[in-house]
């Protein structure tokens, strides 16, 4: 009986993580699309309020100051895509890493960006909210 006990809460526990990964990677698609539309309000659902963001050559930002500036139009992106993606839920804390590529324009300039990067999810209220982005240069 114990056996079986303990068989369904594996089942179950695995459920979970599987349809928690899944809605991380979807959350993730939603991230990358919002990027390449220019389209902020996805975003802005999506980042908790107290959301760090640091990526390379810019200050660290908060929810506002990122919103503000992805508002701005002054950046507008080509191509943003992510590969490499590595998903692992704690409970109500999740851990996405993976590599960025992307082409950007800014202020007419364009470049492109390869990037490593680690995403903190936390489970909130209503639903999975991005709580840290951290990114940094990844050898091409």
């Amino acid at each position: 009986m114990s056996l079986l006990i303990a068989t369904a809460l594996v089942a179950v526990l695995f459920q979970s993580s599987s349809a928690d990964t899944e809605e991380l990677l979807r959350l993730e698609r939603v991230w990358n699309l919002a990027h390449e539309k220019g389209d902020a309000k996805p975003l802005q659902e999506l980042w908790a309020e107290d959301i760090e963001i640091a990526v390379p050559k810019m200050a660290v930002m908060t929810k506002s100051e990122a919103l503000s500036f992805f508002r701005s139009g002054r950046m507008k992106f080509d191509h943003y895509v992510t590969s490499d993606l590595k998903v692992r839920v704690y409970s109500d804390a999740a851990v996405v890493t993976g590599r960025l590529e992307r082409t950007r324009s800014l202020l007419g300039v364009t470049t492109t960006d390869a990037w490593r990067f680690i995403k903190v999810y936390s489970r909130q209220s209503r639903g999975w909210r991005v709580v840290a982005f951290h990114a940094s240069d990844a050898p091409r």
